[in-house]
């Protein structure tokens, strides 16, 4: 094989590569939250799962990216496992489509007379709308084109290389080299980190007399064993239901091709029986693509009576898993790349926060900031703020619409304000100041109000979809009304000798960052409100930001 013959099959492989990748990126940011609804509305019963898996697996020729958003749906809890597993099925399917395209189109016309206005297409496109959904759009054609131009370059290559590779003495191990090309296929697929672009080197592969249909089959068999990989890889240091989720793929693919290994002659003679009844010939490409089809639809058939014991199966093999209350829930590097899905996440993981910052400071409260649980709440608040403000950094370098970016901020700014609450606790923790009712004398009621009025702050803070959240203004108003009040009489009693002034200090030092405190933990929890307006919230953002205009 001479150099340029090698030089076009690896650019042929990057250009299949580098289109695929831009075409379900543009497609994914195309569809934006309309993934998200789509898949919400039609994951509520197995069958609609299964469905909606393989729609949208085959639009977004990814089955990563549904498994993506499937995961963000398990996490919020909006679906269960078990319906999850059906999306995996149906997606499972949908990837065939890949295979498809690749016979259809890629052995059928000029491709390089089609992939080019294809790419000019998504070129005028991406120009014409930078700030609009018609440039992922565009970035979607341009993907089409290039995995067009590359399935073309590849086809080249092979031509060329076909009289130099000899696969005759694997071919005559017989039966045995069936796992030879089994291995070929899942090699490919983990060095490509794409079964997808796998798929296209085989077909070609077979299409051009490298390989026999057998062989090719065998070598589809280890492409859909090779997604295993990439689930494996991308859930390491994910979150429990993403290994949930990524398991039950794993264990689809792996009975899927144990059952497509056994039935290997049957379905492959069982699909040349067809072609021949209704006189079509015996084109590899389709073949293969058919075969591909076949057995993923024979592993959901298999598999479908068995989901619920795979459910508990799978649950039992975490149920351990899970429990560190500093460990995030729900902040996943897979959703990153679909930013809808990555801020739903970032906002379950700082609803999560602020209910224990709120109750580190409640807890706080009724304690003098003496219990004894105080430093490991705080140690797992901070471990939680920090992993959320990595995971904005890293959110930050995808592509965002203006909406998105506010989102952010609006995020980062809510982990300060739980952050600043949870250090003032500690620092209260560490001197041990507690409220001296006695000097206060007849006057000691104005602390029981003033930190009822605190508590009473954070009660509401905590269901921001509760009528009584509208009235946070009023509470807060109170709550500083009393804090006053407070102070007044300390400021009195300091003047006039009844309180020593050292203890004084001390005193208007420890309410003062009780109202700090509770500042902070309930301005917390309105702006995250107010970050997601669509999550159902009573109050209107203009009402917030008067509360904060009015007190702050």
């Amino acid at each position: 094989m001479n150099f340029a013959l090698f030089g076009n099959l690896l650019g042929g492989l990057g250009l299949f590569l580098i289109g695929m990748r831009l075409m379900t990126t543009g497609l994914k940011q195309a569809a934006g939250s309309s993934l998200k609804k789509i898949l919400g509305q039609w994951t509520r019963s197995p069958g609609r799962g299964l469905f909606s898996g393989f729609m949208i697996t085959a639009l977004v020729q990814s089955s990563s990216a549904v498994t993506v958003a499937v995961i963000g749906f398990v996490n919020a809890g909006l679906i269960t496992l078990s319906q999850s597993i059906g999306v995996i099925y149906g997606s499972n399917i949908g990837t065939t489509v890949t295979g498809w395209i690749v016979a259809a189109v890629g052995f059928s016309v000029n491709l390089k007379t089609f992939a080019l206005p294809v790419i000019a297409l998504g070129a005028l496109l991406r120009l014409s709308g930078q700030t609009s959904k018609r440039a992922f759009f565009g970035d979607a054609f341009a993907g089409f084109g290039l995995f067009l131009l590359g399935i073309s370059t590849l086809q080249m290559a092979f031509k060329g290389i076909e009289s130099s590779i000899d696969l005759s003495s694997i071919a005559a191990m017989g039966a045995l080299s069936i796992p030879v090309f089994i291995v070929i296929g899942l090699s490919l697929t983990i060095l490509m980190q794409s079964s997808s672009a796998a798929m296209a080197l085989v077909l070609t592969a077979t299409v051009s007399g490298l390989m026999d249909l057998n062989q090719g089959a065998a070598a589809v068999i280890g492409t859909n064993i090779g997604t295993t990989s990439t689930a494996a890889l991308s859930v390491i240091g994910a979150t429990v239901n993403a290994k949930k989720v990524a398991t039950g793929h794993i264990i689809f693919n792996i009975v899927t091709a144990l059952v497509a290994l056994i039935l290997l002659p049957v379905i492959i003679n069982s699909i040349l029986f067809l072609m021949d009844a209704i006189g079509l010939t015996h084109e590899p490409a389709v073949v293969l693509a058919l075969f591909h089809t076949v057995f993923n639809s024979l592993g959901v058939i298999i598999l479908w009576p068995f989901t619920e014991r795979l459910v508990s199966f799978i649950e039992r093999r975490f149920a351990r898993k899970g429990d560190d209350k500093g460990r995030p829930r729900y902040l996943d590097s897979n959703v990153i790349g679909t930013p809808a899905l990555a801020l739903d996440a970032l906002t379950l993981e700082m609803r999560r926060i602020g209910s224990l910052n709120r109750t580190i400071v409640r807890k706080g409260l009724s304690s003098n900031f003496c219990y004894a649980a105080l430093p490991s709440d705080k140690e797992a608040q901070d471990s939680l703020i920090e992993a959320s403000r990595s995971f904005c950094a890293k959110l930050q370098s995808r592509p965002l619409n203006e909406m998105q970016a506010s989102q952010i901020a609006t995020g980062l700014r809510v982990l300060q304000y739980f952050r600043t609450a949870g250090a003032l606790s500690a620092s209260l923790e560490k001197k041990r100041l507690k409220p001296n009712l006695e000097a206060l004398g007849a006057d000691a009621d104005l602390v029981t109000v003033f930190m009822n009025s605190c508590i009473g702050v954070l009660n509401v803070a905590e269901n921001p979809c509760s009528d009584e959240f509208c009235q946070i203004d009023n509470m807060i108003h109170d709550m500083l009304s009393a804090y006053h009040d407070l102070k007044a009489k300390l400021l009195a009693a300091g003047g006039t000798g009844d309180i020593p002034v050292p203890e004084m200090v001390e005193q208007l030092e420890l309410f003062s960052k009780i109202r700090r405190i509770t500042r902070q933990a309930a301005k917390g929890a309105v702006y995250l409100a107010a970050m997601t307006p669509e999550s159902g919230v009573c109050c209107p953002t203009n009402t917030i930001k008067f509360a904060w205009n009015r007190h702050w």
